[in-house]
C-alpha cells in the first residue's frame, strides 16, 4: 500500500481504536481527536479542537509558565511522560478516571511540532476495585460470627453456644422462629467443629413427602419402587464422617422418627428396599421453629427421639427481642445489595431506619433482607426512603406492639400470629407469604391446615 494511501486511510484506523486520542500544538492547542475521545469527555470535535487542552483540567497535568521559553508543558522540556493514572473533567464537569500516555511529535529535522496523548476510560476498572474493597470490609465486619451478624448480648450467648456445641459430637438442636438464621448457625458448628473438612449435608425434612424423605435419608437399592432404576445412597452416607442438618424436624413423620432415633442410638441405616446394615459416622444437628414439647404431648413427635436429639439446645432470639442489632443487619443488608445492583443507592435515610427499627418483624431477619431487596427495585434516586419499604413496614400496627410486648407460652401460637400477618401483608398470597417467612409454599399449606386458617386468606 502506497504512503498516500495509507494518509487516507489514517482518519479511519484511529476512529476504530478504543482509546482517545488528542493531538495538541506547542501551545496546547488541540487540533485533533478522534471517536473515541469524544465518547470519554463528552466533547464533539466542533466544541473542542481550537480550544487549550487546559479545558480538560486534567489532575496530572504540570505547567511551567515560569520558563523563558514558549514551552508552556512540562512535557515539552522534558521529553517525557511516564504512563499514569489521572482523572480529567468530562462535558458534564464530572471527573473520569483514565489511564493517560503522551509522546513529543517531531518534524523531519527533529523539531517539536506538537505532542499526541491517549487516554483509556478505567471508569469500570476502578468501581471492581472499589467493589472488591467493600467485599473485603464486609468480610472483616466486627460484630459478625460466622456470617451470622449481631452485637447483641443474646447473640453473643448464641456464639459462645456454637463454639461449646462445635467441640462436641453430641447431637444438637436448633430452636427459633423462621427466619432467624437457625441454617447459619448449623453451618457454624460445622465449620468450628473438627469435621469441617468432612461432608455437611442438609436436608429440609418438611420439603418431601413421607416416601420420598426416607429414600431421601436412607437411600434406597435398585427395584425397592416403581422408579427406583439404580441403586442410590442416602443422605446419611453422603455425609459420613461429617454433620447432617435436618430443617424443620418437627414435621418428619412419625414413621421416619422411628428410623431416626436408630440412627441415633445405633449409628447405622438400612436403604429402603433392603435389610443390610450401613454403619455411619455422623453427628446430627436439627433444627425446628414448632414446640417440640407440645407436639410430643399432642403424639405428633415421639418423646424418646425428642430427649435424644434434645442433647445441646440452642435457642436463637427472634429479631424484636434484640432491636440492638437492626440497624447492624440493615447496613449490611443494604452494603451487600448495593455491590450487586447497577443502582447508585448511597444511603439510607435517618426516617427509613427509624421505621426499620419500629416494626416487629414476624420473619425475622429473612424479612428484613427480603424488604431491602424490594427497596433496591422501588428506589429511584440516591437515598431509600420509608416508602421504598414494603407497604407492611410503614404502616404502624397497633396489634404488632402488642405481640411485640408479649412473652407467649406457646410457639405454635407465634407461628400462627407470624402466618396470619405474612397473608395480610400479600393479600392472601400464599406463595409471597412464604417467601416472607423462608418456608416453603407446601409448609404455608400444611399450617394454614394445622391452624384452621380459614379460606378468606387463601391466595
Amino acid at each position: 500500500m502506497l504512503t498516500h494511501e495509507l494518509n487516507t486511510y489514517w482518519k479511519t484506523v484511529v476512529d476504530t481504536i478504543q482509546d482517545g486520542i488528542m493531538i495538541v500544538d506547542l501551545e496546547g492547542t488541540i487540533v485533533s481527536i478522534n471517536k473515541a475521545f469524544e465518547k470519554i469527555t463528552g466533547y464533539t470535535q466542533s466544541e473542542i479542537i481550537g480550544k487549550s487542552c487546559i479545558k480538560l483540567n486534567c489532575t496530572t497535568c504540570t505547567v511551567a509558565r515560569n520558563r523563558t521559553d514558549d514551552h508552556w508543558c512540562s512535557l515539552f522540556w522534558t521529553q517525557t511522560f511516564r504512563t499514569g493514572q489521572c482523572a480529567i473533567q468530562r462535558a458534564d464537569n464530572q471527573f473520569v478516571p483514565v489511564l493517560k500516555n503522551a509522546s513529543l511529535l517531531k518534524d523531519a529535522q527533529g523539531q517539536i511540532i506538537g505532542a499526541v496523548e491517549t487516554l483509556t476510560d478505567i471508569t469500570e476498572l476502578i468501581e471492581k476495585d472499589t467493589k472488591i474493597e467493600a467485599f473485603r470490609r464486609e468480610l472483616r465486619e466486627e460484630n459478625r460470627f460466622c456470617g451470622i451478624i449481631g452485637a447483641s448480648q443474646l447473640m453473643q450467648q448464641v456464639f459462645d453456644l456454637i463454639i461449646n456445641a462445635a467441640h462436641s459430637d453430641a447431637p444438637v438442636i436448633i430452636l427459633g422462629e423462621s427466619g432467624t438464621g437457625k441454617e447459619l448457625i448449623a453451618r457454624a458448628i460445622h465449620e468450628n467443629s473438627d469435621r469441617k473438612d468432612k461432608p455437611y449435608i442438609k436436608v429440609n425434612c418438611a420439603a418431601l413427602n413421607e416416601n420420598l424423605l426416607e429414600s431421601e435419608l436412607f437411600g434406597h437399592v435398585k427395584g425397592a419402587f416403581t422408579g427406583a432404576f439404580q441403586s442410590r445412597e442416602g443422605r446419611f452416607e453422603a455425609a459420613r464422617g461429617g454433620d447432617i442438618f435436618l430443617d424443620e424436624i418437627g414435621d418428619l413423620p412419625l414413621s421416619i422418627q422411628v428410623k431416626l432415633l436408630r440412627v441415633l442410638e445405633e449409628k447405622v441405616v438400612e436403604r429402603v428396599g433392603t435389610n443390610r446394615i450401613i454403619p455411619i459416622d455422623v453427628r446430627i444437628i436439627t433444627a425446628t421453629n414448632r414446640d417440640l414439647k407440645s407436639l410430643v404431648e399432642k403424639g405428633q413427635f415421639r418423646e424418646d427421639l425428642y430427649y435424644r436429639i434434645n442433647v445441646i439446645p440452642i435457642h436463637v432470639p427472634p429479631l424484636r427481642d434484640r432491636q440492638g442489632d437492626i440497624s447492624l443487619l440493615a447496613e449490611s443488608f443494604f452494603r451487600r445489595i448495593q455491590l450487586k445492583s447497577n443502582k447508585r443507592i448511597r444511603r439510607i435515610s435517618k426516617e427509613a431506619m427509624e421505621s426499620l427499627m419500629k416494626y416487629g418483624w414476624p420473619g425475622n431477619v429473612r424479612e428484613l433482607r427480603s424488604a431491602f431487596e424490594y427497596a433496591f427495585v422501588t428506589c429511584q434516586g440516591e437515598t431509600i426512603d420509608r416508602k421504598d419499604f414494603p407497604p407492611g413496614i410503614l404502616k404502624e400496627n397497633t396489634e404488632n406492639q402488642q405481640i411485640i410486648n408479649m412473652t407467649p407460652l406457646n410457639r405454635d401460637d407465634i407461628k400462627k400470629t407470624q402466618l396470619l400477618e405474612a397473608l395480610k401483608q400479600t393479600g392472601g398470597n400464599q406463595s409471597q407469604a412464604a417467601r416472607i417467612l423462608g418456608i416453603s409454599r407446601v409448609t404455608v399449606w400444611n399450617r394454614l391446615k394445622r391452624y384452621g386458617i380459614k379460606a378468606k386468606y387463601v391466595g
